[in-house]
């Protein structure tokens, strides 16, 4: 009897502890434009919204976004990207960070910007032109990048703001 209450006791715990320590992150878009399609692409390459709230019970690690105008490629060639990561953080400065891109093949399309939602708002960054001083021009350009150093960080990404 005892060893069954145990158990028992043993998976509450669990349960518990898996709850206390999952951690969320949901993206969604603002598509101010008219027309083309928000486009979330993973690390790995997968697609993870044309549009939709995208929601993660789990990190997203180095994903991109950018408005699909017809004129980018598949990885956001030609266009300006978001990229991100939100996570939450286990050491100082291992949070959340997002950026714009305007790195070679990336270019200039349309305005373009973020802001974290919650306890990070209103930090975020906007694009309006080619020569925005918000966005990577070059690797070394790490000063644009936004942190968030809260647990279930979540993000809006804005077109033509």
């Amino acid at each position: 009897m005892f060893s069954c209450i145990k158990a028992a006791s043993l998976a509450v715990i669990a349960i518990a502890a898996g709850t206390a320590l999952a951690e969320t992150h949901t993206i969604t878009f603002a598509n101010n434009c008219g027309s083309g399609t928000p486009t979330l692409i993973s690390q790995n390459g997968a697609v993870l919204s044309t549009g939709g709230a995208f929601t993660s019970n789990a990190p997203i690690i180095g994903a991109i976004a950018y408005l699909q105008t017809g004129n980018c490629g598949f990885n956001g060639e030609n266009c300006i990207i978001v990229e991100t990561t939100l996570q939450n953080p286990t050491t100082p400065g291992s949070g959340s960070s997002t950026d714009l891109s305007l790195i070679p093949p990336h270019a200039f399309s349309v305005t373009t910007g973020f802001g974290y939602l919650g306890a990070c708002a209103p930090a975020g960054a906007d694009c309006t032109n080619a020569g925005c001083t918000t966005a990577f021009h070059k690797s070394t350009d790490t000063g644009v990048q936004v942190a968030c150093q809260v647990d279930n960080a979540n993000l809006v990404i804005t077109f033509c703001d």
